[in-house]
């Protein structure tokens, strides 16, 4: 009913606004309108396989220009959660979480639903899609799969960062912001032209928080973070078609995360007294994410008067740690760390037609190569040995007794794994009068593997019948290869009817295609229940393959939309209507019982069908109306776990509702110095949002209010925000870890102070 009324009020606001506009209109020539989440139509001299002006494509798509984004203090790609249609990417865990949900897919861990690229380079690691994006020119959010063109983990769609450039802008930016939770944030970056058709930009960042979460135990705040980094551009254009563009960036983040909070009736120890209560934020092991990255992309391209050729290289190298107390409990359960040190290269050459002639064409081949070193040791305390080992071991009969003398108990695993592949790829576009065909189609090749050890030794004693105890070993090292090759053709097919070049409807149909990988997370309880056999029986269990992998995620999505403007512009919008069939779903799972791990498991099919509108107005010369709405139903259509039936109830952790509504008011102060006085207001919800396969956890539709106030001049700004004005209570996470369930809330009301300079 929240979400309901909410919508209610706005459109019937809108409605209200509209017609002022034609009288408005005739005051004078069209005003410069800021930017938003409506496609700006400007030519996207950066984009390598998209057209010029992507509303003039079949493609559901969404815009952030160079103002949306500094008015909305955009610096990551889950600060756009919510401003794009059924696009929803929690803030929670840690900056290495990085889940993002659109239309109804997505993961919380291992493969992304949708591709990043920064700068034409695409990012391989999900680790690194939440860092910090300083000085953002431009964002293109494209929904529905892009596997033709993209390949790999890119059946939601793709988000294109472009960056500022040396050689359309020279000069000084700087910005400082303070906020709640004494969080600062500072960049300082340099553009200037070194010679003619030869620029050099250098950007430096540093942010850091003590975060908003205690932790009841320590008495720290969870959340604190430090980050501090830097980027260095050089692009040279010698005017006669050739164009080299070298981005370096280099960032390390030190942060605390994971402020879980107990979502059960109260957790016992063995005395029976109450250690955790619901709500309460209380664990006594460290929790702590670190990531160093750096990452160098070369973009070599010649433009010739009828083609064009690109090459895009990269060399991307990630070294991160988590730590977690894994339990998140008082209690001295176990703790995980997973240190991961990955390498990557990728090569894609891209050729293309050019001009306005009746046919285009595009040829593409794409090749990477990845090298992931992976140490993930699992330590149990005391009380997970008692818990977690002894009482499953001595559930036997009296007859035989077992106790472990240790305070802890290391579990290794330690994993290669490299991963390369290849693809060839084209896409063919025919315009017959107002009609504009597309089709194309992606041969991918992929091989994973997998080299793990495990091991770990245990001393213990047995004791029959009362006996006395006699000393027993345990010593397990295990080692072993999988491998796995895929071979797909994701192919596309899309026709537009255009009215004139702002207002068409479209009609596609594509393959997406989401890559399978390793369980790495469940091979401590692999080596847990290993060891437990040999306890009881004396002999090992045999490994399960099955659990160790899983298999790739498939979908055809089915899609009808538009792209429309009326009243010369001053009312813009999108829509789309889509059906999406999934095939081999992937869904993170906790196995049953009191388990360490979470797997990734393969949920048979499910179906998400859902509607898209982007609205943008401006009924005055200073005033502009942003609406969007997303609506998503994704169901299973087939899933068994064990006995249960999951068919036809909703698939978790994808909201039902994203909405978003803003209104943006500038006006001339009069005094040349203070510039023009800008109040912007807006309101942002998601949900319902289910919880587990069962739908029996549920979080409600949430809506959070955000406001700014600033004064805007050419060469600086100053500005006052506000987030979760109303302070509005709702959780973004839910989870079990041994039986016991938690989940994260989202951040309270914030304020905060921002200055930027732009000296040119």
């Amino acid at each position: 009913m929240q979400f309901r009324r909410l919508l209610t009020n706005v459109l019937i606001l809108t409605a209200g606004l509209l017609p002022s506009y034609r009288a408005a209109a005739a005051d004078g020539p069209e005003a410069e309108r800021a930017d938003t989440t409506i496609a700006v139509d400007r030519v996207q001299v950066t984009a390598i396989k998209q057209g010029p002006v992507l509303r003039s494509t079949a493609v559901a798509s969404s815009i952030l220009g160079l103002r949306a984004v500094a008015r909305g203090g955009i610096t990551a790609l889950k600060e756009i959660s919510l401003t794009v249609p059924n696009f929803h990417a929690p803030d929670y865990g840690s900056r290495m979480t990085s889940s993002i949900y659109v239309r109804g897919l997505g993961a919380r861990i291992d493969q992304p639903v949708i591709g990043l690229n920064v700068d034409n380079v695409p990012l391989l690691n999900k680790n690194g899609f939440d860092t910090e994006l300083a000085d953002i020119e431009r964002i293109e959010v494209l929904r529905g799969p892009q596997s033709t063109l993209y390949g790999r983990n890119t059946m939601g769609g793709v988000v294109n960062v472009y960056t500022l450039s040396p050689l359309t802008y020279e000069g000084v930016r700087a910005l400082v912001e303070y906020g709640s939770g004494n969080t600062l944030r500072a960049r300082a970056s340099t553009y200037y032209r070194l010679a003619p058709g030869l620029g050099m930009a250098v950007t430096g960042f540093y942010t850091r928080t003590d975060g908003f979460f205690e932790n009841e135990y320590t008495h720290r705040t969870c959340d604190r973070e430090w980050q501090a980094g830097g980027r260095w551009k050089m692009q040279w254009d010698n005017g006669r078609g050739l164009r080299l563009d070298n981005t370096l960036s280099v960032s390390r983040l030190d942060q605390g995360g994971y402020p879980y909070a107990y979502a059960g009736e109260g957790l016992l120890d063995d005395e029976g007294t109450t250690i955790l209560r619901p709500g309460q934020i209380a664990y006594n092991d460290p929790c702590s994410y670190l990531r160093t990255s750096i990452s160098d992309g070369l973009t070599v391209r010649r433009d010739a008067a009828r083609y064009s050729i690109s090459s895009i290289t990269s060399y991307q190298y990630t070294d991160d740690a988590m730590t977690l107390d894994q339990d998140f409990t008082p209690l001295s359960y176990f703790t995980l760390r997973q240190a991961v040190r990955e390498h990557a290269l990728t090569e894609d050459l891209v050729f293309r037609s050019r001009g306005a002639e009746r046919y285009g064409w595009l040829f593409g081949a794409f090749g990477f190569y990845r090298h992931q070193r992976m140490d993930a040791p699992v330590t149990f305390k005391r009380t997970g040995i008692e818990r977690l080992i002894l009482d499953n071991a001595n559930r036997m009969p009296d007859l035989l007794r077992y106790t472990i003398d240790a305070d802890e108990l290391p579990l290794a695993s330690e994993f290669r794994m490299p991963a390369w592949g290849a693809a060839l790829y084209h896409e063919s576009r025919l315009t017959l009068g107002r009609w504009h065909l597309t089709a194309g189609v992606r041969a991918d090749f992929e091989r994973t593997q997998l080299r793990y050890r495990s091991r770990t030794n245990l001393d213990y004693e047995v004791s029959v019948n009362g006996s006395t105890p006699s000393p027993r070993q345990i010593a397990i090292d295990d080692t072993g290869d999988l491998a796995h090759s895929y071979l797909e053709v994701l192919p596309k097919l899309s026709v537009m009817y255009a009215f004139d070049p702002t207002r068409n409807l479209y009609l596609s149909v594509a393959r997406g295609y989401k890559a399978g990988g390793f369980n790495t997370q469940m091979f401590s309880d692999l080596l847990q229940e290993k060891m437990q056999t040999m306890m009881i029986s004396g002999t090992a269990s045999e490994e399960d393959p099955d659990r160790m992998s899983y298999r790739p995620e498939y979908s055809w999505n089915f899609e009808f939309g538009g792209h429309f403007s009326c009243l010369e512009g001053d009312i813009r919008g999108d829509f789309a209507l889509f059906w999406i069939e999934v095939r081999d779903q992937q869904l993170t799972v906790f196995p049953e019982g009191q388990t360490t791990g979470r797997m990734m498991a393969n949920a048979g099919r499910t179906r998400s069908r859902g509607a898209e509108l982007s609205l943008q107005a401006s009924p005055w010369r200073d005033l502009d109306l942003n609406v969007s709405y997303g609506y998503t139903d994704a169901r299973f259509v087939r899933y068994r776990s064990g006995n249960e039936d999951y068919a036809g109830m909703r698939v978790p952790y994808a909201p039902e509702h994203t909405f978003s509504a803003a209104a943006t008011w500038s006006r001339p102060t009069g005094v040349a110095w203070l510039g023009d006085v800008v109040v912007q207001a807006g309101v942002q919800g998601a949900g319902p949002i289910q919880w587990n396969e069962e739908n029996t956890l549920t979080e409600p539709f949430y809506a959070l209010m955000n406001a700014t106030i600033r004064l805007e001049h050419r060469r600086w700004s100053l500005g006052v925000w506000g987030r979760n004005l109303t302070d509005t209570s709702y959780n973004v996470f839910y989870f079990k870890s041994i039986g016991n369930e938690f989940v994260q809330r989202g951040r309270p009301r914030t304020f905060g102070l921002i200055l930027t300079l732009n000296i040119d």
